[in-house]
């Protein structure tokens, strides 16, 4: 599958989220089975059916990902019919690219693509969990090097500041420079 597909597929799909009032991202079901190549309804509720399945099997609440709705669609004389649909989550609209019909196209990217999605954000949160320990042991680092200061009666806040080790560099060449021009005072 060449880039330029593969980030029109993207753009597609992540194109088609919505967002509840709550703002919980969600993607229709009848959005995401012209995405994934499905032209009957019927063959992609059979898709839908197996990723309830997974759902649940995983330990996940179904109700969680996979909410019935009902919307208004226009039909060709004007009118409107209220039609069946399905708000899904990103973890439904994963279960459903993975019990697809792999043989399509759209899901084989699909499937590719979510599998690239979950590794990204393991990713994200071993870092974020990372940095999370990296900061809490640099705490407690610093607590315990002011405690042993303070135990042994020094205050950090109390101390002078610092030299600037740019000037202390400064002042080690320029004692260099000195001592390189008068070698004799060094034999004393």
């Amino acid at each position: 599958m060449n880039n330029d597909l593969i980030q029109q597929l993207t753009e597609s799909f992540e194109g088609h989220a919505q967002d509840t009032e709550n703002g919980v991202e969600y993607w229709l079901a009848r959005d995401l089975q012209q995405l994934l190549g499905y032209s009957e309804w019927r063959n992609f509720l059979n898709v839908i059916t197996k990723a309830k399945t997974a759902c649940e099997v995983s330990g996940h609440d179904v109700a969680n990902h996979f909410v019935d709705v009902n919307k208004m669609v226009e039909l060709g004389s004007g009118s409107q019919r209220q039609i069946s649909d399905i708000m899904l989550t990103r973890y439904a609209c994963y279960l459903i690219a993975q019990n697809g019909d792999p043989a399509k196209q759209a899901i084989a990217f699909a499937q590719t693509y979510f599998a690239t999605e979950i590794t990204i954000h393991n990713a994200r949160e071993n870092t974020m969990t990372r940095e999370q320990q990296i900061s809490a042991e640099h705490v407690t680092n610093n607590k315990a090097v002011r405690d042993t200061l303070l135990s042994r009666g020094i205050r950090p806040e109390s101390l002078p500041p610092a030299e600037d080790v740019k000037k202390v560099e400064r002042r080690l060449a320029s004692a260099e420079k000195k001592a390189m021009k008068n070698p004799d005072g060094l034999a004393e």
